[in-house]
């Protein structure tokens, strides 16, 4: 094939030309801020530029410069790359070859970003017949410059290639892989823009996909063949402008091709589209919650078209109906309605709906029809509707079936008819909590809440929680829990006290579908109270016969505690996955029980009375090692019965088995054993240490210096001073990174914690380690709370970001106060600390002196 010598290229000009179309497009989208018109402009500043280029270079006629991929549709963002295909007619000579090298080379020298391939017309085609990534970026080729015949042939070749249905079943294959990879949910907390589900990709394969079987490019085109209604094309092109908006400005704000809205731009991209915090909500999660509902929206509309346009190319699959009832029929094992003006002409069949898809399992979702006909009537659910009898009846039915509770919930969800129909849950849907610990929106969590109490109820996940489940088996109306889950957090948001505010929630909508006082009163009081087990079990000594018998007078009764145990166990998990241990199980398994016990006898125990049965229990624990019944007498003298009460029998007998011998050596012990937490659902390897020394200042410090240092945490504390002036500390540790732990660390920690208390010097840091992104850019206002109590002692409580070193760090500045720790219980919520101190000494009976210790600790915790 004959060429011609390259002309000399100007490369400042197209440089110039490059840079001035970049500052102008910048420019007016600052003025303008027309996402749309952005790509569309930088599609033609780049077709200008690159037309020019290939003319100058003075290529054969024969040739095509061809876009492809987002370039050829016309959508071009900021930093994304330019896909050019280079068409041949026939393989090129050498010559050629080279100055197709030296074009390449020349884009990039520019400053563009290209990707390339250079194919013959054959080499396209036969590409595009065996891979479909490839005849989806051909579907949008749109030719540059060059051969016109050529590329027409291309595109007759292209559409020869194309069988509609295969594409089809390709492109929602690759879709469903791309959901499962990206978990199913559009409600990422740093969700992809363009690949997550509700992205930009689940309306380009629908447009795709149509442009395949001959039926539209446009939503437009969609629109003029009945496939969308006008409704919906707005909402499309609506739910299309705010991803294209956010994308384009994602990409100006990082400079660099990035499509994920991370922690980090998160609030920057807010400030940039002017949505500001308020005094209850961060600007950043009022606009992940904007995104996440826009994103809501376009997986429903998805669903819809991806069935419809299904059902143009595969009409032959169609089967006769079965009717159901006068308004819906069983329709190729979907859910149809007979008339798509049902709703219409009688609105309550919109939660009859949700009610026949629980009641027929065969049935595995709606036909497009009918979700199209629920979308257009949601805005029908309004007051009347809501008071309507039958409609709360209805309503009330979903909660009591034997089977797709969750299911059903789920999806009114998602088209949006839960919201309307409780209007304060609409309020929560795709709200986002930046407190470190939840992983999940409002709405998401509370039906993950709903989801774990209903596994209590199944069979077949019995051995997930026995105990709930056992619970939930005995419970009579287990349904009014489901209604206690979806109303526990629906105030959030709102300002003020949310279990408070969701409690009056909880009582309206109890009271309007007629539930009987005595079930109303529940679900109202397990709204109040949903946070208390949680709080009393991690931050209270539980130990203590006081604290659980305030608690057992808060809860009154065992159908109470049993409400309440369900819910908190449901919750906690419904939060994080990273939330929940057995630790935290074990602790509130224990609360129940020990509340129980105390319920059914129906009086406090006396504190005496509490020491005397710890007592026996563990002078029977030590005679199975064969020690006389006088060998604990020596130690348990030393002992005041403040240790009695913290500690458990076990405790006692393994303490006094270990330091009966020496209770006066000068030499510091340390034992270390590994113990099983079993709780509810799972068994937890923790390693249980008792430290037995001379009592010295910054001892705490030090301590938790060595644990941080070997890779623990500390998630209780005990500790205590003997009458004869010994530290006998007690700890619970978990690996940091929740491994299970060696056998020989137990020996470890006995030798080498023992060597740095022979040999003390400074207390000794633990590695202070990084922050996550989250906690750096989402950062909580640290709370200090330090509260005398009636026996003398001061409650310390802390609020933070965790990181490494937190609780040294508050070893540290207790113990510059002169402030003595008693017991420590710490709570981490993913990456949120909240401990409880009990603290005496250091003057605390002083406000004064109060204050400053709180005043330095806050200091101490800013992040």
């Amino acid at each position: 094939m004959p060429s011609s010598a390259p002309a000399p290229h100007p490369l400042a000009h197209y440089k110039a030309m490059l840079q001035e179309g970049q500052q102008a497009l910048k420019s007016d989208y600052q003025s303008q801020g027309d996402a749309a018109a952005l790509l569309r402009q930088r599609c033609s500043n780049i077709d200008k530029l690159l037309v020019q280029i290939w003319q100058d270079q003075q290529f054969p006629s024969s040739l095509a410069l061809v876009a492809v991929g987002g370039y050829g549709r016309g959508e071009l963002y900021p930093a994304s790359d330019i896909d050019l295909l280079l068409l041949l007619p026939e393989e090129p000579d050498e010559a050629l070859k080279g100055k197709l090298e030296q074009l390449v080379g020349l884009f990039w020298d520019i400053g563009l970003e290209i990707g390339h391939s250079v194919r013959t017309l054959e080499e396209c085609l036969q590409e595009a017949a065996g891979d479909i990534t490839v005849q989806t970026a051909l579907i949008e080729a749109r030719l540059l410059s060059g051969d016109q015949a050529l590329f027409s042939r291309f595109q007759q070749g292209l559409a020869a290639t194309l069988d509609p249905q295969t594409f089809f079943k390709a492109k929602k294959l690759e879709q469903d892989e791309r959901y499962i990879r990206f978990h199913e949910t559009p409600y990422a907390l740093e969700p992809n823009l363009k690949e997550s589900p509700g992205g930009l990709r689940d309306l380009q394969v629908v447009l795709w996909v149509a442009q395949a079987a001959g039926l539209g490019r446009t939503w437009q085109d969609l629109e003029r063949g009945g496939f969308i209604t006008a409704e919906e094309t707005q909402a499309l092109i609506e739910a299309q402008g705010l991803l294209e908006t956010l994308r384009v400005r994602l990409h100006l704000l990082t400079g660099r091709r990035e499509d994920r809205l991370l922690f980090d731009v998160q609030t920057p991209m807010a400030a940039d589209m002017g949505i500001e915090a308020t005094p209850t909500r961060r600007s950043s999660e009022q606009l992940m919650q904007r995104y996440y509902r826009n994103a809501k929206l376009v997986t429903q509309l998805n669903i819809i078209l991806m069935q419809n346009i299904g059902a143009a190319i595969f009409p032959a699959q169609e089967r006769a109906p079965e009717a159901i009832d006068a308004d819906f029929q069983k329709a190729n094992g979907l859910l149809d309605v007979s008339d798509e003006e049902v709703f219409q002409h009688r609105p309550g069949a919109l939660l009859e709906a949700f009610l026949l898809l629980q009641q027929n399992p065969d049935l595995k979702g709606m036909t497009a029809r009918t979700l199209r006909a629920l979308w257009r009537a949601r805005l029908l659910i309004n007051d009347e509707f809501r008071a309507d009898p039958a409609n709360r009846a209805c309503f009330l039915k979903l909660f009591q079936q034997k089977q797709g509770i969750v299911h059903e919930f789920r999806r009114m969800n998602q088209y949006g008819i839960l919201g309307r129909y409780i209007p304060a849950f609409g309020a929560v849907v795709g709200q986002m909590q930046h407190d470190l610990f939840h992983a999940y929106t409002v709405d998401q969590h509370i039906l993950q809440v709903m989801r774990n109490m209903r596994r209590f109820t199944m069979e077949e996940f019995a051995h997930e929680y026995p105990l709930c489940s056992r619970l939930v088996a005995g419970f009579d109306r287990p349904w009014l829990l489901y209604i206690a889950t979806l109303f526990h957090d629906i105030a959030k948001g709102r300002g003020g006290d949310h279990s408070s505010l969701g409690m009056a929630d909880a009582r309206a909508f109890c009271e309007n579908h007629g539930l009987a006082p005595e079930d109303t009163e529940l679900v109202e009081w397990l709204v109040g109270q949903h946070l208390v087990m949680s709080q009393v079990a991690q931050k209270e000594d539980i130990t203590d016969p006081e604290v659980v018998a305030a608690f057992a007078a808060r809860v009154r009764d065992e159908r109470h505690l049993t409400a309440l145990y369900l819910l908190t166990v449901a919750d906690i998990r419904g939060t994080s996955p990273k939330v929940w241990n057995a630790w935290k199980g074990k602790l509130l398994e224990d609360l129940y029980g020990m509340t129980l016990r105390l319920l059914e006898k129906g009086v406090t125990p006396e504190p005496h009375g509490v020491i005397e049965e710890r007592q026996e229990e563990a002078l029977r624990l030590l005679r199975y090692f064969a020690l006389s019944d006088t060998v604990h007498q020596g130690l348990w003298k030393q002992l005041d019965t403040v240790y009695f009460l913290r500690h458990s029998a076990e405790e006692i007998a393994w303490h006094t088995r270990c330091l009966h011998y020496r209770i006066h050596h000068d030499e510091p012990l340390v034992k270390a054993r590994l113990r099983q937490i079993q709780d509810c659902s799972e068994a937890t390897e923790t390693l249980q240490v008792m430290v037995y020394t001379r009592d010295q200042p910054d001892l705490f410090a030090r301590l938790c210096g060595f644990f941080g240092r070997a890779g623990f945490n500390i998630v209780d504390a005990k500790i205590h001073t003997t009458r004869h002036g010994y530290a006998l500390d007690s700890f619970i540790l978990l690996d940091v990174s929740n491994r299970e732990i060696p056998r020989e660390m137990a020996s470890y920690v006995e030798h080498e914690l023992t060597e740095a208390l022979l040999h003390p010097g400074p207390p000794e840091a633990p590695p202070t380690g990084r922050l996550s992104r989250q906690v750096r850019h989402f950062p909580i206002a640290p709370q200090v709370s330090l509260l005398p109590d009636d026996r003398g002692h001061c409650v310390l409580s802390i609020v933070a970001a965790d990181r490494p070193g937190l609780l040294f760090s508050v070893a540290q500045t207790l113990a510059r106060h002169g402030a003595g720790l008693q017991t420590a219980k710490i709570a981490t919520l993913g990456e949120r600390a909240e401990d409880t101190f009990l603290v005496s000494g250091g003057d605390l009976d002083q406000s004064s002196k109060r204050i400053r210790l709180e005043t330095e600790l806050l200091e101490m915790l800013q992040v």
